[in-house]
């Protein structure tokens, strides 16, 4: 075989998986954003024969839904507004910092990235309890933080590699207090970070069935665990127009990182402030 025809092997067989990537991604999407307007009251086979927005006027109709987006919405809120402050001032403060043992420090307060949800969602319950902690809604907002804390501290010290301590020092030199350089030098150029960290963070707490399945009560639940309910009791297609739903409200997210930070800086050349 010769290298010529090794070459176009090897660019046909990467082509080929890179389709399949890609198919294996959108194809479920498109089967979903189908199914939401399908008019049958049923799920028959694919593709449906009549359409309708039944399935949106249903989860528009449904209690049950609404109490949990609401309490998704103000859970993701809560948790990232605490976690994008505490995830900020602890890399500030570690990038600073000298100590021995910073480094297991920090890998102890990335961890949740790695340990499973339910295990980090027993935990929170155990913990709850032996605080006396019975508020569904307190335990949600405790668990979401301990999750989203991670991609917000994770991005800022990203970005904090790129920002040069001489401009600090600079700053300090003329006369500024160290909270005030912080707050009108370092933040500015972290901004970048900061806002990826707290995105992600929404879009994760927003997304969570693992920990929230520990941490819910009967009167307290998020969407996702609403429809993994629904989806044990009583399958429908509504389900699919929450897909749809959840798939919109994605790509408005990314919009707005990307008007707000640009993409480009988050993903391409760094996060660190432009």
């Amino acid at each position: 075989m010769n290298k010529r025809l090794a070459d176009a092997l090897f660019e046909a067989a990467y082509l080929s998986l890179i389709t399949l990537f890609i198919a294996f991604s959108v194809i479920p999407v498109l089967v979903a954003l189908v199914l939401s307007f399908d008019a049958r009251g049923f799920i028959g086979p694919f593709p449906p024969t009549q359409f309708s927005l039944r399935w949106y006027e249903r989860f528009l109709a449904d209690d049950y839904y609404h109490a949990g987006l609401v309490t998704s919405l103000i859970v993701a809120i809560t948790a990232t507004l605490i976690a994008t402050f505490a995830g900020t001032l602890a890399a500030i403060a570690l990038s600073r910092a000298t100590f021995r043992g910073r480094g297991a420090l920090q890998a102890a307060l990335l961890s949740p990235l790695v340990v499973p949800n339910v295990v980090l969602g027993f935990g929170m319950l155990i913990f709850a309890a032996r605080l006396g902690i019975v508020d569904g809604m307190t335990r949600l907002i405790m668990g979401h933080v301990l999750i989203t804390f991670p991609y917000v501290m994770r991005t800022t010290a990203a970005s904090l590699v790129g920002i040069k301590a001489s401009y600090y020092e600079a700053a300090l030199s003329l006369g500024a207090r160290p909270w005030k350089a912080i707050a009108q030098v370092t933040l500015p150029l972290a901004r970048t970070g900061i806002l990826a960290g707290a995105v992600f963070g929404f879009v994760t707490s927003f997304d969570d069935v693992g920990i929230s399945l520990f941490l819910t009560d009967a009167f307290t639940y998020t969407l996702p665990v609403a429809i993994l309910a629904q989806m044990r009791a009583n399958l429908d297609l509504t389900i699919a127009a929450l897909s749809v739903i959840f798939i919109l409200a994605t790509v408005l997210l990314i919009v707005l990182l990307d008007r707000l930070a640009g993409l480009d800086a988050v993903v391409g050349r760094g996060v660190y402030g432009r």
